[in-house]
């Protein structure tokens, strides 16, 4: 099980941290992706950390300003989001995939309910 949290409502240029808590699973198996999903659009890799945390992937539009963790004692992931604007708003998700980390959504197994990431400019 993934559970999303720490999305909300940010004015331009502010930050959020979203958590992904993981249960029932190998969480150092798994490398995690975070994906968003705005309204009226497709959902986006976001970003991806391998298993280890030593590897990190990012969308080129998100490249420094986000920043992808893991906590492999807490089987958990972060997402930190800095400099936040009104296109970044959307659901965000965490997802799960067995080995090396990927950033095409369909190869993720595990998906978190997402949570709400709102912009305001």
């Amino acid at each position: 099980q993934l559970v999303d949290s720490g999305g909300g409502l940010v004015q331009a240029g502010g930050s959020l941290r979203l958590s992904c808590a993981v249960s029932g699973l190998t969480f150092t198996w798994y490398s995690v992706g975070w994906f968003r999903q705005a309204p009226g659009k497709e959902r986006e890799f976001v970003a991806a950390i391998g298993r280890s945390g030593g590897d990190t992937y990012y969308q080129d539009s998100v490249k420094g300003r986000f920043t992808i963790s893991r906590d492999n004692d807490k089987d958990a992931a972060y997402l930190q989001m800095n400099s936040l604007n009104a296109e970044d708003t959307g659901s965000y998700y965490c997802a799960l995939i067995l080995g090396t980390a990927a950033m095409v959504a369909e190869e993720y197994k595990y998906w978190g309910q997402g949570t709400q990431v709102i912009v305001s400019s």
